[in-house]
Formats: C-alpha cells, sequence, structure tokens
C-alpha cells in the first residue's frame, strides 16, 4: 500500500490533540428523540493523523486518554488505522471524552453535542513533549482545536512549534475555530494567529480567515499571513474550491470538485489537510496538492463520520 520506505523509528508527520468517543445518531431528527447510535471515533488532528495513514505516511499522534472504555476504544482505532501511539498517555484521574452527533441526510450541519470539559486531553502540557520522538518527524501538524482545549494545552503547542522550528521541520496549521472553547473571540484570534505564524502553510477557511484577519478578499488574507513569515497561504473557498498564494508570489485558484449528495458535512477540512500535506511531502506543486485536498475532502462529506470518507493511496485514484 505504502510508497514510502522509513528509517526505523522515523515519522514522516506528528500532530497533537484529542480524541472523543463518538456515538452519530442511527435516525435523523432531535437527538433527544434518539434510541440507537454508531460509535465511532471523532478529532480534528485524530482525523488528519487516521488519513496521512491511509495513504501510507508514518504518522504519529500525541494525546492523553482517560483510563476507561473509551480510552481504550481510542487505543485499538490507532492500532487498526497503523496510527503509531506511543506518545498516548493514558490519565486514570480525567475521563476521555465524547460527543453526540445527530443524523442529516440533506447536507446542513449536523446537531453536536460536546461530553469533553475536564477530559484527559484537556489537561496536555508540556510534560507530553519529547524531544526525540518529535525530532523523528519531518513535518508537524497542528490544529486550532487542541489549542483550545486548555492554556497547558496551548502552551504545549507552542512549545512544539518552536521547537520543530528550530530543528528545521515544516509545520502545517489548520485554525479550525472553536468560539465556545474560548474565554473570548479576541483571545482566540490572538493565540491562533500567533500559532499560525510559525507555520509554514497555513489552511483557513474564507470565514476563519475573516475572523482572524479582518479580511473578505483570499489575497488579502493570505498577504496577513505572508508578511508574518509564513511559507503558504491555502484558503479554503467552500464551493469555490481553494486559492493560494506563496511567499514567492505565486497565487491562484484551484477548482472544487462538484458533490452531487453530500451527506455529512464534518471533517471535510480535515481531508482537506490530508490531501494537502500528503502531497506536499511527497515533492507534488501546489496545484497539484490543493487538488488532492479538494478531492478527498470530496470524498469526506459524501459519508457519515469524520474519516469514514479517508481514502486509501488506492481508493484516491491518482497516477
Amino acid at each position: 500500500m505504502s510508497t514510502y520506505t522509513h528509517q526505523n523509528g522515523t515519522l514522516d508527520v506528528v500532530t497533537i490533540g484529542e480524541a472523543m468517543a463518538l456515538f452519530v445518531a442511527c435516525e435523523t431528527g432531535d437527538l433527544a428523540a434518539v434510541e440507537n447510535f454508531t460509535k465511532r471515533i471523532a478529532g480534528a488532528e485524530l482525523n488528519v493523523a487516521i488519513g496521512l495513514a491511509r495513504l501510507g505516511l508514518k504518522v504519529g499522534w500525541v494525546s492523553r486518554v482517560g483510563d476507561d472504555a473509551f480510552g481504550r476504544f481510542t487505543r485499538q482505532q490507532l492500532a487498526k488505522e497503523g496510527v503509531d501511539h506511543q506518545r498516548v498517555t493514558s490519565d486514570n484521574r480525567f475521563p476521555t471524552g465524547f460527543q453526540l452527533k445527530s443524523k442529516v441526510e440533506d447536507g446542513s450541519d449536523p446537531a453536536v453535542e460536546y461530553f469533553r470539559r475536564g477530559s484527559a486531553a484537556s489537561h496536555l502540557s508540556v510534560a507530553d513533549f519529547d524531544r526525540d520522538y518529535f525530532g523523528s518527524a519531518r513535518h508537524l501538524h497542528l490544529s486550532g482545536v487542541a489549542a483550545a482545549l486548555s492554556p497547558t494545552s496551548l502552551e504545549l503547542l507552542n512549545h512544539t512549534a518552536q521547537e520543530m522550528r528550530a530543528m528545521g521541520k515544516t509545520i502545517s496549521f489548520d485554525p479550525n475555530l472553536r468560539p465556545v472553547l474560548w474565554p473570548s473571540e479576541q483571545e482566540m484570534v490572538k493565540q491562533l494567529n500567533n500559532l499560525a505564524f510559525q507555520a509554514d502553510w497555513v489552511l483557513p477557511g474564507e470565514k476563519e480567515g475573516l475572523i482572524l484577519t479582518g479580511h473578505r478578499q483570499p489575497e488579502a488574507i493570505a498577504d496577513f499571513y505572508l508578511d508574518k513569515g509564513v511559507k503558504t497561504v491555502i484558503i479554503k473557498t467552500g464551493s469555490e474550491g481553494a486559492w493560494y498564494k506563496t511567499a514567492d508570489g505565486e497565487k491562484g485558484q484551484v477548482a472544487a470538485i462538484r458533490v452531487e449528495n453530500v451527506v455529512d458535512t464534518v471533517g471535510a477540512g480535515d481531508g482537506f489537510a490530508v490531501g494537502v500535506i500528503s502531497a506536499l511531502l511527497e515533492g507534488k506543486t501546489l496545484p497539484q496538492a490543493i487538488r488532492r485536498g479538494n478531492k478527498i475532502g470530496s470524498l469526506a462529506i459524501q459519508v457519515i463520520g469524520d474519516s469514514e470518507g479517508l481514502p486509501t493511496r488506492d481508493g484516491l485514484g491518482e497516477e
């Protein structure tokens, strides 16, 4: 399946995040009335780790889970997907979070209820940084979800980004705004932009870009980050696809892939990140990488579940 050869113990990508057990309603309607749910796994950074692993990359995922059934379920899923989890700590003081998601069949956003406050992952801290482990990876992927979990988790992300930069690694950042997890929008904007400025590749959505930079136009959003030293900004523009600009002045639009039947929009951005990161690490051009991102994003929204639509290398249909 993989087109890669690895030195022993080396990783292509490492990421940090929270896994939650996900219960998806088996029937449409108010979550309170639903009797049957399907158990899956969720988490923005985890989706990216799973997607990259399915494409044959060697991926490490760093987190904390509770010493409970949901924590064991998380480890089982990571093992099944081939994601390295030797730096996932079982914390017997705090639980693994979970969430409920309604079933939608019309392409609208599902209702989601989170039960994550005080979770094991929210207690991530700089103590979870292992220099040798992170240093064995050539790329770090971060998202605004892990940044929002707690001040100590945010500190871990900043510390890791600084260390990886110092080691000459590349970094990607998906803002993944979660306003309800932050004390204020002002604090969210300040902290996420600080993380973004440390990245090589920044992947905001158009609406996220407006909140984070105050600009509506993709080029103005891109320039905001490029002026701070970011090398490449790729802005997801919904049905239009994605717009990009680099520090070298290369810019353009890559058209979206039309989808007849949108089932569930959750996970589209994570799928996009999987495509872009994997292709850029393979040395593909930026337009090729964005095309792959659009392709995987389009597959993700045609299924229920956060990672079910993420393809294997064969399912990608390239080359």
